[in-house]
């Protein structure tokens, strides 16, 4: 995404707004190992509302893994 600083006098300058990426280990029971993932925060909120299989499984079924 992109948009612009503005200064106190009103000047404006190109900037981009970057995604918040955090690299996060998560443990998987079934397979009884940890994986690392680059995520976003809102990812992470997903991630512990649903639990990472049902994610991992939602990513596989859309074809993104």
């Amino acid at each position: 995404m992109k948009g612009n600083n503005v200064s106190f006098s009103n000047k404006k300058t190109k900037r981009r707004f970057y995604p918040n990426l955090h690299t996060k280990k998560f443990f998987i029971p079934e397979e009884n190992a940890w994986i690392t993932l680059k995520v976003s925060t809102s990812a992470m909120r997903t991630i512990n509302k649903k639990g990472i299989n049902a994610c991992l499984n939602n990513l596989i079924k859309d074809g993104k893994i």
